[in-house]
């Protein structure tokens, strides 16, 4: 039978998974496969032939845009305003429900506490100058500060690169519930692991830790809660005292971006409410393991859930055939994922387009005059980091919001965002930047500490499987063309790689 949502009729792998009564439902849906499409069509049916009333419907997404999106289009398909939550939306209104009294501190506080560290809080600590020089291999010999500001100023990378993973390791030691007693257990398994010769590993715990102590202690005596404290005290709440809310169906988008506390919410919720669910969402598009996500939730899903049922969506309505047979081929070099055949109607001669430059930002201007020419529609900018859009910029193409304005052709629409701010998002041609071989270009290269599978389930160890997937992303925004702007030398791993395919998929321009 024919099923419609809004003036969109959905294909039979859609149907089958909106007429599925399954109470644990993992929905496996790769890029540009209708997803959001199918979401909307299970709310539908859920209120027109179930009989269950918007309010009793929880729908959960993971940023704030993916959300609003979600809610307008439900709001403009099938006509019902439903709340579409963020799991820290959620946590917010379950706190504020028992008069829980808090402030929530800034987003950023984390990363300025992790640098402040490094920067200025060790100078007033020498064990601490001490304990950094060794642990990039450095015998301290002379005045412990002089010697270590003269490392700290001349090797940024390095510098930023065990930020990062200290900002990561504590991310995901408080996604899965550990405490500052965890630690002794840290410091006893990498004793086993290393054969008591683990100075390197063990400076990091006792740096993270102190970090750590420095981070709770300043939320506490501010009374504040960050968003991973958000969560928990959520999830004790309804375990303690229930839920307000008569949720018979739960709805999560974006699962595969789920970390261990999210899980744990979900699972107080059903266990209060008796709820059933249905979670969608792709691992090949798993790209926020750094905030604490723990892609095993998703692959094990019929572990956490017995008799829970996975279905797929395997029709991209978005990509063509050759963008997707060269991306399959990409991204299935990473080990763990769940198998997928993505398919296309659509076809397109050379969909992937590398275009080397010696000067950026004047081949830059000559591709995005060329594209406007040819099609007159916009053009989304991608980039690894948010400040790779910099390299683009001068006195004739200037930056308002992730708006970019061309000087000599002000018609020219045009847009940069990062792969992980765009996902979710398409548009008809596509330009990725910043593909240069080193350490924060694309892939990034800054390696995570193996001490971090001590607060992950992250068993993948394939080379930058992450950026992987991040590059699988970027890709699969487009409707049309993805242009590759890459240097003459030194050009990015993976564009190296695509170079390789001799399908009618991948293709230099000449600017």
């Amino acid at each position: 039978m024919d099923y419609k949502v809004g003036k969109y009729f959905l294909d039979n792998d859609q149907k089958r998974i909106i007429f599925n009564n399954t109470n644990y439902l993992l929905v496996v849906a790769g890029a540009g496969s209708g997803k959001t499409l199918t979401i909307v069509g299970k709310i539908k049916y859920l209120i027109t032939i179930e009989g269950l009333s918007p309010n009793q419907i929880l729908c959960l997404s993971f940023t704030k845009e993916a959300s609003n999106s979600l809610k307008n289009k439900i709001k403009n398909l099938i006509n019902y305003d439903i709340p579409v939550y963020t799991f820290h939306k959620l946590s917010l209104e379950i706190l504020k429900e028992n008069n829980y009294s808090y402030e929530i501190s800034d987003e950023n506080l984390l990363d300025f506490i992790v640098h402040e560290f490094l920067e200025i809080t060790v100078l007033k600590e020498p064990k601490f100058m001490k304990y950094l020089l060794k642990y990039f291999k450095i015998r301290p010999i002379y005045s412990i500060e002089k010697q270590y500001m003269k490392f700290y100023n001349s090797n940024y990378e390095k510098i930023k690169a065990l930020e990062k993973n200290i900002i990561t390791f504590i991310h995901l030691f408080k996604c899965h519930n550990y405490t500052v007693k965890d630690f002794n257990s840290f410091l006893k398994k990498i004793k086993k692991i290393y054969n008591f010769n683990y100075p390197k590993e063990k400076i990091f715990l006792i740096i993270v830790l102190n970090i750590y102590l420095i981070y709770s202690n300043y939320l506490s005596n501010n009374k504040e809660i960050d968003f991973d404290d958000m969560i928990t005290l959520a999830t004790e709440c309804v375990k303690n005292k229930g839920i307000k809310k008569d949720i018979k169906y739960i709805i999560i988008d974006e699962y595969q971006d789920t970390s261990f506390i999210r899980f744990n919410l979900i699972k107080e919720i059903i266990n209060c409410c008796n709820s059933r669910f249905m979670v969608v969402g792709d691992d090949y598009q798993a790209i926020y393991r750094f905030t604490g996500c723990d892609i095993s939730l998703f692959w094990n899903f019929q572990q956490y859930f017995k008799g829970s049922q996975i279905m797929k969506i395997e029709n991209n309505y978005r990509n063509c055939s050759e963008l997707i047979k060269i991306m399959t081929n990409f991204i299935t070099k990473n080990k763990y994922q769940i198998e997928k055949e993505l398919k296309s109607n659509k076809s397109i001669k050379y969909p992937i387009k590398i275009v080397f430059y010696k000067d950026i930002k004047k081949t830059f201007l000559n591709l995005i005059t060329k594209i406007y020419n040819d099609f007159k529609t916009p053009i989304l900018i991608l980039g690894r980091n948010n400040n790779d859009v910099k390299m683009l910029l001068n006195e004739d193409l200037k930056l308002n919001g992730n708006k970019l304005i061309y000087k000599n052709n002000k018609d020219i629409d045009m847009y940069y965002l990062t792969v992980h701010k765009a996902k979710g998002l398409e548009e008809e041609n596509v330009i990725i930047i910043n593909l240069i071989n080193g350490l924060n270009g694309f892939p990034c290269q800054i390696v995570d500490n193996k001490i971090l599978r001590l607060v992950s389930n992250n068993k993948e160890y394939y080379p930058f499987s992450e950026e992987r997937r991040l590059f699988y992303v970027a890709l699969t925004r487009t409707k049309n063309y993805v242009y590759l702007l890459t240097p003459y030398i030194n050009s990015s791993i993976f564009v190296k790689e695509l170079l390789k395919d001799k399908s009618k998929a991948v293709k230099v321009l000449k600017m």
